[in-house]
Protein backbone atom coordinates (compact mmCIF):
# COMPACT_ATOMS: atom_id res chain seq x y z
CA UNK A 1 0.00 0.00 0.00
CA UNK A 2 1.45 3.56 -0.98
CA UNK A 3 -0.45 6.86 0.29
CA UNK A 4 0.43 9.87 -1.28
CA UNK A 5 0.23 13.50 -0.34
CA UNK A 6 0.42 16.42 -2.33
CA UNK A 7 1.32 20.37 -1.41
CA UNK A 8 2.33 23.42 -2.96
CA UNK A 9 -0.26 23.95 -4.89
CA UNK A 10 -1.68 27.72 -4.78
CA UNK A 11 -2.44 30.68 -6.71
CA UNK A 12 0.29 32.91 -8.83
CA UNK A 13 -0.05 35.37 -11.96
CA UNK A 14 0.45 34.41 -15.36
CA UNK A 15 4.27 33.80 -15.95
CA UNK A 16 4.97 32.66 -12.33
CA UNK A 17 6.40 29.44 -10.52
CA UNK A 18 5.40 27.09 -8.83
CA UNK A 19 6.72 23.69 -6.87
CA UNK A 20 4.29 20.90 -6.25
CA UNK A 21 5.45 18.26 -3.62
CA UNK A 22 4.57 14.39 -3.62
CA UNK A 23 5.21 12.69 -0.45
CA UNK A 24 5.20 8.87 -0.54
CA UNK A 25 4.67 7.00 2.34
CA UNK A 26 5.82 3.16 2.56
CA UNK A 27 9.55 1.79 2.02
CA UNK A 28 8.83 0.44 -1.66
CA UNK A 29 8.94 4.15 -2.91
CA UNK A 30 11.80 3.31 -5.49
CA UNK A 31 9.46 0.37 -7.04
CA UNK A 32 7.57 2.66 -8.74
CA UNK A 33 7.21 5.09 -11.47
CA UNK A 34 5.41 8.03 -10.71
CA UNK A 35 2.99 10.44 -12.40
CA UNK A 36 1.85 13.65 -12.46
CA UNK A 37 -2.09 14.80 -13.90
CA UNK A 38 -4.44 17.35 -13.66
CA UNK A 39 -8.13 18.03 -14.14
CA UNK A 40 -9.31 21.60 -15.40
CA UNK A 41 -12.84 22.75 -14.51
CA UNK A 42 -15.41 20.83 -16.71
CA UNK A 43 -12.08 18.66 -18.47
CA UNK A 44 -11.14 14.76 -18.10
CA UNK A 45 -8.09 14.59 -16.06
CA UNK A 46 -5.13 14.58 -18.60
CA UNK A 47 -1.70 13.50 -18.31
CA UNK A 48 0.98 15.71 -17.21
CA UNK A 49 4.03 13.89 -17.25
CA UNK A 50 6.22 10.99 -15.60
CA UNK A 51 9.37 9.54 -14.23
CA UNK A 52 10.89 6.43 -13.64
CA UNK A 53 12.07 4.93 -10.87
CA UNK A 54 15.64 6.17 -11.03
CA UNK A 55 14.92 9.59 -11.70
CA UNK A 56 16.91 9.56 -15.36
CA UNK A 57 13.83 9.21 -17.39
CA UNK A 58 10.95 11.48 -17.89
CA UNK A 59 8.13 12.25 -20.34
CA UNK A 60 5.88 15.15 -20.92
CA UNK A 61 2.85 16.23 -22.50
CA UNK A 62 3.68 18.65 -25.31
CA UNK A 63 1.91 21.43 -23.54
CA UNK A 64 4.23 21.46 -20.59
CA UNK A 65 7.42 20.62 -22.59
CA UNK A 66 10.13 23.15 -21.78
CA UNK A 67 8.02 24.43 -18.72
CA UNK A 68 7.65 21.72 -16.28
CA UNK A 69 9.95 19.29 -14.58
CA UNK A 70 9.55 16.10 -12.99
CA UNK A 71 12.18 14.87 -10.37
CA UNK A 72 12.26 12.73 -7.51
CA UNK A 73 14.11 12.03 -4.35
CA UNK A 74 13.73 8.39 -3.58
CA UNK A 75 15.38 8.93 -0.47
CA UNK A 76 12.67 11.17 1.12
CA UNK A 77 10.15 9.16 -0.93
CA UNK A 78 9.03 12.12 -2.70
CA UNK A 79 8.61 13.25 -6.21
CA UNK A 80 8.67 16.65 -7.42
CA UNK A 81 6.51 18.85 -10.09
CA UNK A 82 8.58 22.45 -11.01
CA UNK A 83 5.94 24.55 -12.80
CA UNK A 84 7.67 27.42 -14.82
CA UNK A 85 6.16 30.14 -17.08
CA UNK A 86 2.40 29.27 -15.90
CA UNK A 87 -0.14 30.16 -17.90
CA UNK A 88 -3.86 30.52 -16.89
CA UNK A 89 -4.92 27.26 -18.62
CA UNK A 90 -2.21 25.61 -16.67
CA UNK A 91 -4.86 26.03 -13.92
CA UNK A 92 -6.41 22.65 -12.63
CA UNK A 93 -6.46 20.16 -9.64
CA UNK A 94 -2.99 18.51 -9.76
CA UNK A 95 -2.40 14.57 -8.29
CA UNK A 96 0.35 12.25 -8.07
CA UNK A 97 0.32 8.75 -8.72
CA UNK A 98 2.09 5.38 -8.84
CA UNK A 99 2.43 2.80 -10.77
CA UNK A 100 4.18 -0.47 -10.34
CA UNK A 101 6.19 0.07 -13.85
CA UNK A 102 9.83 0.34 -14.59
CA UNK A 103 9.13 3.27 -16.86
CA UNK A 104 6.44 6.00 -16.97
CA UNK A 105 2.95 5.78 -18.17
CA UNK A 106 0.32 8.14 -19.97
CA UNK A 107 -2.16 6.13 -19.18
CA UNK A 108 -4.46 6.42 -16.06
CA UNK A 109 -5.22 2.89 -15.82
CA UNK A 110 -1.72 2.00 -15.19
CA UNK A 111 -1.35 3.85 -12.29
CA UNK A 112 -2.80 2.59 -8.91
CA UNK A 113 -2.33 4.79 -6.26
CA UNK A 114 -3.46 8.35 -6.21
CA UNK A 115 -2.84 11.51 -4.11
CA UNK A 116 -5.98 13.76 -3.44
CA UNK A 117 -4.80 16.77 -5.47
CA UNK A 118 -3.75 20.61 -5.19
CA UNK A 119 -5.12 23.08 -6.45
CA UNK A 120 -3.33 25.35 -9.06
CA UNK A 121 -4.73 28.42 -10.60
CA UNK A 122 -2.97 31.19 -12.16
CA UNK A 123 -4.26 34.11 -12.74
CA UNK A 124 -4.02 36.43 -15.98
Amino acid sequence: QVQLVESGGGKVQAGGSLRLSCAASGRTFISYAMGWFRQAPGKEREFVGTINWSGNRTSYVDSVKGRFTISRDNAKNTVYLQMNSLKPEDTAVYYCAAAMLSLGSRYESEYEYWGQGTQVTVSS
